[in-house]
């Protein structure tokens, strides 16, 4: 597991894991920002889903403590301001320390490998599936 400070989208109603590609659409402020922070950097932002959908304005405690690493392959701007994004999960992760900045949402995580029993062959067919 390594450290790294990487921005953060709190997710509504959903989950991303590894090698799932998601359009999401994104509209709140700090969401926007972390968008526009990775996109001028290598892409990469925490996608972390919320406790509850009903919070607009998400804190640590608000959200789950692991989520999953995403390359942004698409960001579209649409004309009310918010934001088309398309993303595809890498890796999980967990939340190590939270940053509350007045722009966007940071974290320092842990990245999680992935472990594969390479014996159980039932499990060796659901991950190539």
């Amino acid at each position: 597991m390594s450290k790294n400070r990487i921005p953060v989208l709190p997710l509504r109603d959903i989950v991303v894991f590894p090698h799932m590609v998601v359009p999401l659409f994104v509209g709140r402020d700090k969401s926007v920002n972390a968008l526009e922070k990775v996109m001028a950097g290598d892409k990469k932002i925490m996608l972390i889903a919320q406790k509850s959908a009903s919070i607009d304005d998400p804190k640590k405690e608000d959200l789950f403590d692991f989520g999953t690493i995403a390359n942004v392959l698409q960001l579209l701007k649409l004309p009310d301001g918010t934001v088309k994004v398309l993303v595809e999960g890498i890796q999980r992760a967990s939340i190590n320390i939270f940053y509350e900045n007045e722009d966007c949402l940071e974290s320092d995580i842990d990245l999680i490998d992935e472990i594969i029993d390479s014996t159980d062959k039932k499990l060796r067919a659901l991950t190539k599936s």
